[in-house]
């Protein structure tokens, strides 16, 4: 799914109604897609409190939700209902992200591709996410598999900074706002999903 552009819309929003700040797209990037960071902290050095940051983090929290509702026909990338269609039913795969489990939701209420998938991690099965090792960690308990065995594929950076840090080989297939990560480690770069299917 893209919605790294609809999430950072949100978060644009937000800094511009509610904290009277820009929220420029490469420092977003830097902070939330490659770091993985709160872009709130960005408004805590500014002075704001936390009770603040938490008001306007629930607020943009609901805003997020408006949009996917909204553009949710469109978030589904290209290719990816053949590829999965192409894959054989032996693969045991998994869903892991650090979207928030509501979030999830929405986001696939009707995309019909999660029947292809075993098990999902999302925000709240792990304690830290990603770039941090713990979301992977948990996919391996979860599939009961070895890390020679597994595969990840990602899309950002920090996702393969959080596959790498749980010994984990990592296929990067980048897009959007993603694209502009450093993706060294990675035993693969992909251009499109469709590729994926040649090496598992």
């Amino acid at each position: 799914m893209d919605t790294e552009h609809i999430y950072y819309q949100a978060n644009l929003e937000i800094f511009r109604e509610d904290y009277g700040m820009e929220l420029p797209e490469d420092k977003f990037i830097e902070v939330s897609l490659i770091q993985g960071r709160s872009v709130f902290e960005l408004a805590e050095y500014k002075g704001f409190s936390e009770s603040e940051t938490e008001k306007f983090r629930t607020k943009r929290n609901q805003r997020y939700s408006e949009l996917l509702r909204k553009e949710n026909s469109k978030l589904l990338i290209d290719g990816v209902k053949e590829t999965l269609s192409r894959l054989p039913e032996s693969l045991y795969m998994g869903i892991v992200t650090s979207c928030r489990k509501d979030h999830f939701r929405i986001i696939h209420q009707s995309t019909g591709i999660l029947r292809h998938f075993k098990f999902i991690l999302a925000s709240g099965d792990f304690e830290k996410s990603k770039p941090f090792p713990d979301p992977y960690l948990a996919a391996l308990t979860k599939s009961g598999f070895k890390k020679n065995e597994c595969l990840v594929v990602e899309d950002s950076e920090r996702g393969l900074q959080a596959a790498r840090a749980a010994g984990l080989e990592c296929v990067m297939i980048p897009r959007g706002l993603t694209k502009r990560g450093n993706f060294t480690g990675a035993c693969k770069i992909l251009d499109r999903i469709e590729q994926i299917v040649d090496i598992l």
